[in-house]
Formats: C-alpha cells, sequence, structure tokens
C-alpha cells in the first residue's frame, strides 16, 4: 500500500451514515459537503431543505425537513434512517441559534429558545441516537458545535456564551458515560466563518467586519469547509484515541495575544 492509498483510506468514510442538524446552508452544508465527498450518506435534519444547486456527489446528502426540537418525531426519524439504512454512525449537533440583547434587557423566551436548541436539543438528540450509535461497526461518534464564545466574553450574547460552555460540559459528561459503549465524543468550536449569514450581517455593519478580522491570529475569515475537515478527521479512523475534548478552528483566535 502506497503513502496516498494508506492515508485516502484513514479518512475514507465510505458506508458511514450519520445525521447533522442545520446542514441546509452555512457552516453545517460545509460540513456535509466535505463527508459527502468522502463517501459519507449524510441526513441533514433542518426546517428547510439545501440548496439543490451546489453540487453534491448524487443522493449522498438527504434533507429531512423537521423541528430538531420535536423529540418524538425526531426519534420517529433517526429509528427510520437506522431501519433503512441498516446502521447509523455519527451524528453531528450543528444547529444552534443567537440573539442580540444585552443581559439586563434580554427577553426570557429568547433565552428560553436558545437554552434549548443549542443545549438540550444535542443532548435529546444524542441520547436519541445513543442505540444505534453504540452498535456502529465503525465506532459511533457524537461532535457537538461548541464556539469561541466558550472561552470568551462577547457583549450582548449572553445565552449563547452561557449554552456553548455548556457544550463542553456535555461533551467531557457524555464521553465519560458512554466510554465503554463505542461511542467518541467531542466538540469544535469554530472561530469567524464566511457564511452567508456573516456577509449579510457585515454588510449592514463593516465596522464589525473589520473588528473580526482583528480577533484571530489569521487575518482572515474561515471557510465552511474548513470547519468539514475537522469533521472528517474527527469521524476518520485517525482519531480512534480522542474523545471529550473541545478542537478550536478558528484561526487562532481564542489564543491571540497582543
Amino acid at each position: 500500500m502506497t503513502a496516498q492509498e494508506y492515508v485516502g483510506s484513514l479518512f475514507d468514510l465510505t458506508g458511514h451514515v450519520g445525521i447533522i442538524t442545520g446542514a441546509s446552508r452555512g457552516l453545517g452544508f460545509g460540513q456535509a459537503k466535505v463527508l459527502t465527498d468522502a463517501g459519507a450518506t449524510v441526513y441533514n435534519l433542518d426546517l428547510a431543505p439545501h440548496d439543490e444547486s451546489e453540487k453534491l456527489r448524487e443522493g449522498c446528502l438527504k434533507d429531512v425537513v423537521c423541528d430538531v426540537t420535536d423529540y418524538e418525531k425526531v426519534k420517529e426519524i433517526v429509528d427510520r434512517i437506522a431501519a433503512e439504512e441498516g446502521h447509523l454512525d455519527f451524528l453531528i449537533n450543528n444547529a444552534g441559534i443567537t440573539y442580540k440583547c444585552r443581559a439586563e434587557e434580554f427577553p426570557e423566551e429568547r433565552l428560553d429558545k436558545i437554552m434549548e436548541i443549542n443545549l438540550k436539543t444535542p443532548y435529546m438528540l444524542a441520547r436519541i441516537c445513543y442505540p444505534y450509535l453504540k452498535q456502529s461497526a465503525y465506532v459511533g461518534r457524537v461532535v457537538t458545535i461548541s464556539s469561541m464564545a466558550a472561552y470568551m466574553g462577547f457583549t450582548g450574547v449572553l445565552p449563547y456564551d452561557m449554552t456553548k460552555a455548556g457544550v463542553l460540559g456535555l461533551t467531557r459528561g457524555l464521553a465519560e458515560e458512554w466510554k465503554n459503549d463505542n461511542i467518541l465524543v467531542n466538540s469544535v468550536a469554530p472561530g469567524w466563518f464566511l457564511t452567508k449569514l456573516n456577509e449579510e450581517m457585515f454588510a449592514q455593519n463593516p465596522d464589525r467586519k473589520k473588528a473580526a478580522l482583528e480577533k484571530p491570529m489569521l487575518p482572515r475569515f474561515g471557510q465552511p469547509e474548513e470547519i468539514g475537515y475537522m469533521m472528517l478527521f474527527l469521524l476518520s479512523g485517525a482519531s480512534k484515541y480522542l474523545t471529550g475534548r473541545d478542537f478550536p478552528v478558528d484561526g487562532g483566535a481564542t489564543v491571540h495575544g497582543f
């Protein structure tokens, strides 16, 4: 076997089946693109389907339009996927929301929704997928999107900061509880990425774009596929001794000095 063949086999996800929440656009779609290019079949659980004009391997990204906080419905979906595919090998908790408002004025209903989608839902989906992930022939994986907000304070988004710090606790706790159950649990902390959502925000506030570029060591925004490369590593045979950890993909933002 040549070196190229060895590396290729290590990161080949052919035959792997998994779920990504919120993969219709942005970081979620970037992850789905990399993983499907590597051979995986990915089910996108989101409120809307992905843009079919995007070039993907045919039939590899399957949209399931749903509300991921409807846990009874999600369980039906997961059971059906596992039955149809014969197995389920990974869950990526990507879906998340935020809302900008100072802490002393933050609407309680917004707080509750952020707490549910960003923290409760990853926990509930991991529980729902658990019986299938523990049976994976490839070693089951749970990866949740955290954030550099898990390490740094950001003005006006305190509930988001709280939930992303909570993702680190979720990751460590599940990794400990499931260490003997054939499941590895990790998280990934994105920095500033140039998604359509951020592009719209920066268009309205150019000063914020300038400030964001000054945050990381690397003076550029990340591309969604660059989160996908970390996901590929964490789902591959190269990461079988990694669990309970958070992996920043942030251009050095969380360790940037001055």
